[in-house]
């Protein structure tokens, strides 16, 4: 008797969380940091895999069901409840593919196909596979480290991608940073390089950038040694991530952020930033709070110059390399609208500037292989590729191909 009432009190917790869960992945509720935490944990497997989800529903509503008694129904109709209410969030893979093609309309589509088997997986086996050399060193300090991922057969003149990793710049790590899209893009011939950077109040702004800065340099002068082409350098990063990616895309060799290296390149052919911070000034989910703790320690009333200078909406002009920036709806850390008024200021500037807004997509979204993020791999590569193949062709080409 005891262990049916455990089993229908667990059933009826769980279907509950259900419920909510898939509510706040349509319209969270709580998106103000640090707390919006609390609502994304939930909400991130309920918009990502809601399948999955659903089948545990199912099992635990059974469960609760052969328990019996009035906690044991009840439990198994809120789990029912969840199983209905996930059922839509199951279309979303789809209506994001949707939105990627709409976002890309008239760039060619790349003829990849899926990547081999057991390429596209996140995590140890892709960086396993694909890691040919790790903490290499861009300058002094020793967080300035990076990988450089490539493919199995040597290359000689294939494109780059500088992945930088999120963490809201105080946290996170290269070797945890966006493994389905790296692997993804190497095993199709593409050479791929994850930075890190000096974190929090210790380097601050502009130090975040400065060190972007010198890894692309790095980049630039180093890369055909592992088979890339220095010509033909995209960057992408998610939520801290893509605002320094976007920052530094839009400020191609400013000298403000090149204290000592000035003269080198550190220019990017398209930029690509996942659910990034574009407007400091705004104070959407806590941003400015976060800010303070992390990048500036100062007030933004207090410091506006210097929020702005960090700020890549406020950096952007005509000129700027092309842009796929990707967001989704229902992101509890990072506003939706970070991205939604970088784009619009981009495109009045008469750049180029693709969106793909995703419907129901969480913050983080892929950082694991679902079929959202296939598609997201996918369009990146189609996005990247065609901007690619304007390049003038290095003088020695390898295997690579930007659309094979």
């Amino acid at each position: 008797m005891v262990r049916r009432r455990v089993v229908a009190g667990a059933g009826a917790v769980l279907g509950a969380g259900g419920l909510l869960a898939a509510a706040g992945a349509r319209r969270p509720v709580v998106r103000r940091w640090p707390l919006s935490v609390l609502q994304a944990a939930p909400c991130l497997p309920a918009s990502e895999v809601p399948g999955a989800v659903s089948l545990l529903h199912a099992a635990a509503g059974g469960a609760a069901a052969l328990a019996g008694g009035p906690l044991g129904w009840a439990a198994a109709g809120l789990n029912g409840l969840a199983v209905a209410a996930l059922h839509d969030l199951r279309g979303d893979a789809a209506r994001s593919a949707a939105a990627y093609d709409a976002a890309l309309a008239g760039l060619p589509p790349v003829a990849d196909g899926p990547a081999p088997a057991g390429r596209t997986v996140a995590g140890r086996p892709a960086r396993r596979r694909y890691l040919r050399a790790a903490d290499v060193p861009y300058g002094d300090d020793s967080a300035h480290r990076l990988d450089v991922w490539g493919p199995e057969e040597p290359v000689t003149g294939a494109p780059v991608l500088v992945q930088v990793h999120g963490g809201g710049w105080t946290g996170g790590d290269k070797a945890l940073s966006a493994s389905p899209l790296l692997a993804h893009l190497v095993a199709h011939g593409w050479v791929c390089v994850t930075v890190d950077y000096r974190l929090g109040l210790t380097a601050g702004w502009p130090g975040m950038g400065v060190d972007v800065k010198r890894a692309l340099a790095w980049v630039h002068a180093h890369i055909a040694e592992h088979g890339g082409d220095p010509a033909s350098v995209a960057i992408s990063g998610g939520s801290a991530g893509g605002h320094l990616a976007s920052l530094v895309a839009v400020t191609a060799d400013d000298p403000a952020l090149q204290p000592g290296f000035e003269d080198a390149d550190t220019s990017v052919v398209a930029a690509v930033p996942v659910y990034g911070v574009h407007d400091l000034s705004v104070d959407e989910h806590g941003l400015h709070g976060t800010v303070e703790r992390a990048i500036t320690g100062t007030r933004f009333a207090d410091d506006t110059a210097r929020w702005l200078s960090a700020s890549p909406l406020h950096r952007v002009g005509p000129g700027a390399p092309p842009f796929l920036v990707v967001h989704g709806s229902a992101d509890t850390i990072v506003s939706v609208h970070q991205s939604r008024r970088f784009v619009a200021r981009s495109r009045k500037l008469g750049n180029e500037v693709h969106y793909a807004e995703l419907p129901h997509a969480q913050h983080g979204f892929d950082g694991f292989p679902t079929a959202r993020t296939a598609h997201h791999v996918r369009a990146v590569h189609r996005f990247l590729a065609a901007v690619h193949a304007r390049r003038p062709a290095p003088e020695h080409v390898g295997a690579a191909s930007g659309g094979r």
